[in-house]
């Protein structure tokens, strides 16, 4: 059973979303890298942050023409913002910006005739990425913005990852918590995508186990043929 979209694709906007792929994949691993530098990297080393600065502005200017330009060549209208909800996100939210290579390596194998991997493994590989894609750029947000925060408990990059992880896998200890309102609004959107992939891969695993076992009771114990 194909996991194609069952609506067909213009072909004007095939090719441009082929001849796109790749600088829209380099774009999300610059805006990543300049995010990067601009939020750990002090102000001091000005030349440096103003590059970062200039890198995550050229990357978001990409994305918007690439936005503009696919919504154009779709004919939907006002439509392809719900029909293309992640990339009207990512646009709108910055730090979801990295997510991008997740749809575009899931687009470019979607255009194989028999992907590499299984529907169960690619569910789980996609899904795995996600989760260290959107931890690693809420540890990021969030250690932006708790940083010089009166009463904050995320005071280094350490203690924002170590409170990405607790948020995505909802164990939730308590021993670092945003205060800020944005950082607040950045913890329960991570709450919601980590649930999200924690059932994604864990019902993918499941319905593996379920097929194995099945194909092997199938076959029956050895020497039963």
């Amino acid at each position: 059973m194909s996991d194609r979209p069952t609506a067909p694709v213009p072909p004007r906007l095939a090719e441009w979303e082929h001849r796109t792929e790749m600088p829209l994949l380099v774009a999300s691993v610059v805006y990543l890298a300049g995010y990067t530098i601009h939020v750990l990297m002090p102000r001091s080393t000005r030349p440096w942050h103003d590059v970062a600065l200039l890198l995550v502005a050229v990357a978001w200017v990409l994305f918007a023409v690439d936005y503009v330009a696919r919504l154009h060549l779709s004919g939907q209208g006002r439509r392809f913002a719900r029909t293309h909800w992640l990339d009207t996100l990512t646009l709108l939210l910055p730090p979801l910006r990295p997510l991008r290579v997740v749809q575009l390596y899931t687009r470019f194998q979607l255009r194989r005739k028999e992907p590499r991997l299984s529907l169960h493994a690619r569910v789980m590989a996609y899904a795995g990425t996600s989760a260290l894609l959107l931890g690693y750029t809420a540890s990021l947000a969030v250690y932006q913005q708790e940083r010089g925060a009166p009463d904050s408990t995320i005071r280094t990059f350490g203690d924002s990852v170590w409170w990405a992880c607790t948020t995505l896998t909802t164990v939730g200890y308590g021993d670092a918590v945003p205060v800020t309102a944005v950082g607040r609004v950045i913890a329960a959107g991570l709450m919601a995508c980590g649930l999200a992939l924690l059932g994604a891969v864990t019902g993918s695993f499941s319905s593996w186990l379920v097929q194995l076992f099945s194909r092997q009771d199938e076959k029956g114990p050895p020497g039963s043929g």
